[in-house]
């Protein structure tokens, strides 16, 4: 069979990324291996035992399944530049009272970067990944639409992505739904993956408790921040807190404070280590601002749009009107949308197409 085309393979020793491996290399591309070990476990200090991308047992298992399919494999040690770019950034948006996105900064400033470059040093021509989206080539731009898999698609993860990124990059799971992924697997006689089980959690913090580990992280944290007030909507004073960094905007759980009814955080006031609470439908707005923003779909916005928004990964979206200024886009949506968290992404989509994305103020 003549190669297509020397493909450097992103390998987290999942089901996902094995089986895109296997994909390609069927139909006739050459394959490295590659896995990134971003996160050493026993340093976050939390209680679940290691699993995911960064254990043993998943560069073990990325290892077999080269070894079976007869290519190469490495693994490249990206700790430092995970500490530096994306812990770092992830305490200070805490500690700037915002709810930060670490894959979406990860992928950009990582993971793609790192993939490049280790895709030039081993004279790759593209990289590919186990993401469900999918790619295409049209009107002189590189376009990333929705995989087909609903719940599955990760694309609303991938909007910080260049063009320079996006042309040498291959995703092959857009077009298959995460059943059919996983019969592949158990197909080719990889049982093991086919049965691995779903990771959600950010990949540093496996007990899924980020104030525990930004507790860990940053010294004397609970007693600098605690005492500060809970305010209702009109500024009344409620109680206090245990610091304005152990809240979300939306949360209504864990508040540890009885007013007779469920009440939800609605703003984080850094700069007064007051956290205003309300009603939930004290959380419903109708517009937001959104800046940082890559634009994928066109090369600029000259006038309004019609677009879906989601402003979490989960989000179902809300149609709204997009307008682009002087790099910040305003979004005006056609209903209430509850619990804009600023921090977090907000993904601009028509129909499956990621328009772009941005950070919410």
């Amino acid at each position: 069979m003549e190669k297509k085309g020397r493909v450097l393979m992103a390998m987290s020793g999942g089901v996902d990324s094995s089986v895109a491996a296997i994909l390609l290399h069927r139909q006739g591309y050459e394959i490295i291996g590659i896995t990134m070990k971003t996160w050493d476990y026993a340093s976050s200090g939390g209680s679940k035992k290691e699993t995911g991308c960064c254990s043993l047992d998943s560069i073990n298992d990325a290892r077999n399944l080269a070894v079976r399919l007869g290519f190469p494999h490495y693994v490249l040690d990206l700790r430092k530049e995970f500490e530096d770019l994306i812990i770092s950034d992830f305490i200070s948006e805490y500690l700037s009272g915002r709810t930060p996105n670490p894959c979406v900064l990860c992928n950009k400033f990582v993971k793609w970067d790192a993939l490049l470059k280790k895709a030039d040093l081993l004279n790759c021509d593209y990289i590919a990944t186990g993401h469900y989206a999918s790619l295409r080539f049209e009107n002189n731009r590189y376009i990333i639409s929705k995989g087909i898999d609903e719940f599955k698609d990760q694309s609303y993860v991938l909007w910080g992505l260049s063009q320079e990124n996006l042309k040498r990059t291959i995703f092959s799971l857009g077009e298959f739904k995460k059943s059919e992924i996983k019969k592949m697997a158990h197909d080719n006689d990889f049982e093991n993956l086919a049965k691995k089980s779903e990771s959600y959690e950010i990949c540093f913090i496996p007990d899924n408790d980020y104030r525990g580990f930004l507790d860990r992280r940053v010294e004397g944290l609970k007693e600098k921040f605690a005492g500060g007030e809970f305010l209702s909507v009109d500024g009344k004073v409620l109680g206090q807190h245990k610091g304005f960094p152990f809240y979300t905007i939306g949360q209504r759980k864990g508040l540890e404070i009885a007013l007779g009814e469920p009440m939800y955080v609605k703003e984080i006031k850094q700069d007064t280590n007051s956290v205003v609470l309300g009603r939930k439908s004290d959380l419903n707005r109708r517009s937001m601002q959104v800046d940082k923003i890559n634009l994928i779909k066109y090369p600029s916005i000259d006038k309004p749009i019609r677009v879906l928004t989601k402003i979490r990964y989960h989000d179902k979206g809300t149609v709204g009107l997009l307008s682009y200024n002087e790099g910040i886009i305003t979004i005006d949506f056609e209903e209430d949308v509850s619990a804009i968290a600023p921090g977090q992404s907000a993904v601009f989509y028509e129909g499956n197409d990621v328009v772009g994305g941005g950070l919410i103020l």
